[in-house]
């Protein structure tokens, strides 16, 4: 049973709320509590009392609420998305307990409720363990304990053990042993867990925040053991879960670890995967392998051979599977979910599979070996070889099996004609599509441009690490053009197309290089942002405090100050000094000094409010949305109507609260106006504890503006930029981050990134020469 806080106690989200009172639990403290009416209550209808504690990472900490008066139930939450609870800690006993080994350092939430909805009555919270208190005196959490509860297991090893009376159970039922290893950071592991008396389950959790189940391993058709392989993405502790598929089931099992690591020399002949995990493979190396019986099979019936390798950002691969028994099917992946893979090789035609890839990062990359049809076998030979070198061959007519339209490589300094037409490729929405290639440098700036009378042109530029770049407007609204300085060295493509389906004609097409848009030039140095920064975490009595959220305000100010950009009109504004009228009259003042050739910014992190109102253009959802200050709150309207007194260059709205997004219909209408929002428009946002941040986005804006979104290093910080680097740290670090509606439906935090009419290039900041600061970087 999963019960949900309907005021998010077990983890700060920047929306409104009444304040729920918080009592410190120190290390060894018991707390003597009353669950009664007037309590917060659980979406569920459980009264609720929430405490918290300070801890750090590895520390193992102890709690156990019992009580006469009803069945006890307890929730934790921390750094990360931590979260776990416990109804019972020992069969047939209403207490609940729990045992824990903190994964991060931070604030943790402990919520003491009950099992049923409106049970009341006395109750006891122990607590042992915590920062400073070492490792906890462990509360038993069965009768007879455990023996495998802190047991270790190093690579090489299998460990023989029994699931039966006297182990954990979990919430759900199953007996569990728990297992730990240190992990090194690029080491490949593989765990398996095995048993011919019950269905094995394997649950992983390890630094990096990697955390998978597995119930089957994929690789092996019809069994029921359980396997996890895995790159450690950081140094530390895993900790592993062997347990049963279903409730109550006992036996004897097998638990097994094994490592593999690029720098490892493999065995000559090496087949790719076998008990002691993938084979290592380096650039230069080339591998006989055969697949078939004794080679594990994918879902979809293929058989597959892993090899490791350790790749380094930027390094080109030039990776080849050639047989004569089987289509052959090459396939990578690496770090922060990157994939590529190739079917057939299209410059030597028929079914041999070639691929050239770009890796977007340093770390473990996993190579793949296997068929393009289910239960192929036989022979093949895989190469991995050096791709700094290769150069595309030209398109030949007739190439593949396109129906027809242009397509090839294309210099820098030239330029094509074309014509869009029936019979060409069309992308999935419909457009018809010719695509062409050409070869860029890190740092070069280029202008791709696409010009028709006939149609209204559409560019997508894809780089070589797969990122996807769409420009559908240049300066006179039909035409198409990006001015853009490359983030990496390698191949880009670019797809030629328009913006409607089914739209032809005759179209030029060209990539050049560019100095940059003129509007650069006329942004000086020095002092030329004018701010105004609001943070509260101390809302008094009206709502929930908030931690770190008016250090954001204040770590900006100090970031820009430090980049010598921030104007000394600037207004910084905290707790008891954001009020409504604080806010009014900041915008009077620094709207008044702030001029065409200035950069305004606005930004907030705090609660964030949802109201019911009237169905409009602007509120479709018939919702409004506000920032919450001390003392009341500012609503969307009303931001827009500030945000129109301004006459900057360039005006930015940054918002770190629950709701953010329903801003951007507002305020982000106008020319000059971008919106950063934290939030879709009915979800809520969470505390960055991680980051001990008030809020993910004012933490990775500090970084951007620092230089960390500075990709090609001309200390010129535009607004293409920081959108880029903004959804790069979302996509990385947020995109497990729950956050839920007012009416309680789930979902996750996704930043809304809005730049009106602001373009790619549009200045945001231009850095001091000094060098780039580190300050809020990663």
């Amino acid at each position: 049973m999963r019960k949900t806080i309907l005021l998010a106690t077990t983890a700060f989200v920047l929306c409104a709320g009444a304040a729920i009172a918080q009592q410190r639990l120190q290390p060894g403290a018991t707390v003597s509590g009353d669950l009664r009416q007037g309590d917060e209550r659980l979406q569920s209808g459980e009264f609720l009392d929430a405490y918290e504690f300070q801890g750090r990472a590895g520390d193992q900490v102890s709690l156990r609420m019992t009580s006469q008066d009803f069945d006890t139930y307890l929730m934790v939450s921390g750094p990360g998305d931590f979260s776990d609870e416990n109804d019972d800690a020992v069969e047939g006993d209403t207490s609940a307990g729990m045992n824990l080994r903190l994964p991060a350092t931070g604030a943790y939430r402990v919520t003491a409720t009950s099992y049923e909805p409106g049970e009341s009555g006395r109750y006891q919270l122990d607590f042992r363990g915590g920062a400073g208190g070492g490792t906890a005196a462990v509360f038993p959490t069965r009768t007879g304990g455990d023996r495998a509860q802190n047991n270790r297991i190093a690579p090489g090893d299998t460990m023989r053990e029994a699931l039966g009376q006297g182990d954990v159970t979990l919430s759900t039922g199953e007996y569990a042993d728990a297992w730990r290893f240190q992990a090194r950071r690029g080491q490949t592991y593989t765990l398996t867990l095995q048993s011919s008396d019950f269905d094995p389950y394997l649950v992983v959790r390890a630094p990096g925040g990697f955390s998978q189940d597995n119930d089957d391993d994929p690789g092996s058709r019809g069994s029921t053991d359980s396997r996890i392989s895995f790159t450690a993405q950081a140094d530390g502790e895993v900790t592993i879960s062997a347990t049963s598929y279903s409730a109550g089931e006992t036996g004897r099992y097998a638990l097994s670890l094994s490592e593999s690591s690029g720098g490892t020399q493999a065995s000559s002949g090496g087949g790719g995967r076998n008990s002691t995990g993938d084979s290592p493979i380096r650039v230069g190396e080339t591998r006989d392998g055969q697949l078939g019986q004794g080679a594990r099979q994918l879902s979809s019936g293929e058989y597959i051979n892993s090899f490791t390798l350790t790749g380094r950002r930027g390094q080109r691969l030039d990776l080849t599977m050639t047989s004569s028994d089987f289509d052959p099917f090459v396939q990578i992946e690496g770090p922060n979910g990157f994939s590529a893979f190739n079917d057939d090789d299209a410059e030597a035609g028929g079914s041999n599979s070639r691929l050239i890839v770009t890796l977007p990062s340093d770390g473990a990359y996993e190579v793949m070996a296997t068929s393009y049809a289910a239960n192929e076998r036989g022979r093949y030979r895989l190469s991995v070889r050096d791709g700094a070198g290769y150069q595309a061959p030209p398109p030949r007519p007739g190439n593949d099996d396109r129906a027809g339209g242009e397509t090839g490589r294309i210099a820098i300094g030239d330029t094509v004609g074309g014509t869009l037409q029936a019979g060409d490729d069309t992308l999935d929405s419909g457009e018809y599509v010719d695509n062409f290639t050409f070869q860029g440098q890190r740092g070069q700036r280029v202008a791709v441009e696409l010009t028709s009378s006939a149609f209204d042109a559409y560019t997508i530029l894809t780089t070589p690490s797969g990122e996807q770049i769409d420009n559908d407007d240049g300066e006179d609204g039909t035409n198409s053009r990006l001015d853009t300085v490359l983030s990496e060295s390698g191949e880009y493509s670019v797809a030629v197309t328009s913006f409607s389906a089914g739209e032809t004609g005759s179209y030029r097409f060209s990539v050049t290089p560019s100095e940059g848009p003129q509007r650069q030039a006329s942004v000086q140095g020095g002092p030329r942002v004018f701010a105004i920064m609001v943070g509260v975490s101390d809302y008094g009595d009206d709502q929930a405090n908030l931690p770190y959220t008016d250090e954001d305000a204040q770590k900006l100010a100090e970031t820009l100050r430090r980049e010598g950009v921030l104007n000394p009109a600037s207004v910084t504004l905290t707790n008891a000094q954001a009020t409504v009228a604080g806010v009014r009259q900041a915008f009077q003042r620094v709207a008044q000094q702030a001029g065409p050739d200035d950069m305004f910014l606005f930004f907030f992190s705090g609660h964030g409010d949802q109201t019911d109102g009237a169905v409009s253009a602007t509120e479709p959802d018939g919702k409004t949305e506000s920032i919450v200050l001390r003392d009341g709150e500012i609503s969307d309207d009303e931001m827009a109507d500030l945000f129109g007194t301004l006459r900057t260059r360039l005006s930015l709205l940054v918002l770190d609260s629950c709701y953010s997004g329903g801003f951007a219909r507002n305020v982000v209408d106008r020319p000059g106006v971008m919106g950063l929002f934290s939030s879709e428009e009915d979800l809520t946002s969470a505390v960055a504890d991680k980051f001990e941040a008030g809020g993910y986005l004012a933490h990775f804006l500090r970084a951007g503006l620092s230089g960390s979104a500075d990709t090609d290093g001309d200390r010129i910080v535009t607004a293409g930029e920081l959108a880029t680097y903004l959804r790069r740290q979302f996509r990385d670090e947020v995109e497990s981050v729950e956050a839920e509606t007012s009416e309680g439906q789930r979902n996750y935090q996704n930043l809304v990134i809005d730049r009106g009419g602001v373009q790619i290039d549009d200045v945001i900041v231009r850095l001091s020469a000094e060098g780039r600061s580190q300050a809020g970087g990663r």
